[in-house]
């Protein structure tokens, strides 16, 4: 039976949904199940005693206290425009908590703000939680990937992206063939189309002559990506796809606009490559839809723009079900990269490569270790406590608490 056919009978989705029923008849939906048992990895209760917004220079950071001191911090992604969600609507929700109860709280402040919907609500949301597991990691003495089960990898293979439509077709192959030789990487991902741009390339011609000419320079040990966000209908990315595919591009991300799941199914059924979606989503209930339906190969949720690693895990633990990769969303490298490094670090179901942005040689910054860079094609894993990552005092001590307004 073609895979795509069995995935969605009755037996296969009763497979992945069933949840029993608690005693008052309330059903817990199948994703909602506990996924990291945090409750068994401490014996004593982690009230949370505060959660602040730091701001230095430009950069963000939320920081959690517990009762007896201890601290957990990360460096957010975007945050400024999501200030207000994140002071009045996000951070209550969590103080004077339980720490270890992560995972119903991550389901509470949901049930409190239900209104609210993407990025705006779910940053704040995974900020907030990654704080607490550096927090809840730093207490144990263990690496976050640690308490999601497992440390199960000391480094990550990644592929290199952050490609760009700014350029022509030459000078982003160039960009890559650099970037090859400087990290050994052995996958790349490039960006085609115009990026919902409703078929428009950014210039006539531009992706077929890139994808052509990334074959031919980069050869045929090298692994192809391409990612249209949400560049065309399906029509069009069916087409573009039947390129790609004689290209041997193993994976063509976003085809279609991401609201637009129809369309994306049909690329989907239609190609034989796999389709990778996802980042742009943050419901469980619809992650599962979409893999129930078959609606792509491989599961791409973003960190942030989920809500954090509980929410993440759950979507990985669908996909696995389903006997799907998870390639999760990155845009991030640096101080901001810790969180998907020990999230990769700890999932079951990885793909062979994940995510990593390069576009030439990053400079180091001073304030925080390790930085995490691509050697040999990975990235190693922080070993330290919590997220891994050690930030100077002094650089945080300049920095000014974020006060609601």
């Amino acid at each position: 039976m073609d895979r795509r056919i069995f995935l969605t009978t009755p037996a296969a989705l009763a497979a992945t949904r069933s949840a029993p029923a608690a005693a008052d008849d309330r059903r817990v939906p199948a994703w909602e199940q506990p996924v990291f048992q945090l409750q068994r990895q401490f014996k004593s209760p982690v009230k949370i005693a505060g959660i602040e917004l730091l701001r230095a220079g430009r950069n963000f950071f939320v920081r959690a206290t517990s009762s007896d001191g201890a601290t957990g911090i990360t460096l957010t992604k975007q945050i400024e425009e999501f200030i207000p969600i994140l002071l009045r609507n996000v951070i209550p929700a969590y103080v004077g908590q339980d720490a270890r109860n992560l995972e119903a709280l991550s389901d509470e402040v949901y049930i409190r703000n239900y209104k609210m919907a993407g990025q705006p609500f779910w940053c704040p949301v995974a900020y907030v939680e990654q704080s607490l597991f550096d927090l809840l990691g730093k207490i144990a003495g263990k690496p976050a990937g640690q308490l999601m089960g497992g440390s199960v990898r000391k480094e990550i293979p990644v592929y290199l992206s952050g490609s760009g439509r700014e350029t022509t077709a030459e000078e982003e192959v160039d960009v890559y063939v650099r970037g090859i030789a400087e990290t050994g990487a052995r996958a790349v991902k490039f960006k085609i189309g115009g990026r919902m741009s409703r078929n428009a390339d950014t210039y006539p011609g531009r992706t077929e002559k890139m994808m052509e000419l990334a074959r031919k320079r980069l050869g045929d040990k090298i692994v192809l990506y391409a990612d249209a966000n949400g560049s065309y209908d399906a029509i069009k990315a069916i087409q573009v796809g039947k390129m790609l595919e004689s290209l041997r591009v193993a994976m063509f991300e976003e085809p279609c606009p991401w609201e637009e799941r129809g369309e994306t199914k049909k690329v989907a059924d239609a190609l034989a490559m796999p389709i990778s979606a996802g980042e742009q989503d943050s419901s469980l209930w619809l992650f599962q839809w979409m893999i129930d339906n078959r609606m792509m190969d491989i599961v791409q949720p973003d960190l942030n723009y989920c809500g954090g690693f509980v929410r993440a895990a759950r979507v990985a633990r669908m996909a696995r079900q389903a006997k799907m990769n998870i390639t999760p969303h990155n845009t991030q490298t640096g101080a901001a990269a810790v969180n998907i490094l020990q999230f990769a670090s700890a999932i079951p179901n990885p793909g062979p490569y994940i995510e990593y942005p390069h576009r030439g040689r990053t400079k180091t910054e001073s304030w925080y270790r390790p930085n995490p860079v691509i050697e040999n094609g990975a990235v190693k894993v922080p070993t330290g406590p919590g997220l891994g990552l050690e930030i100077d005092p002094e650089y945080l001590k300049k920095a000014e608490i974020v006060k609601r307004s």
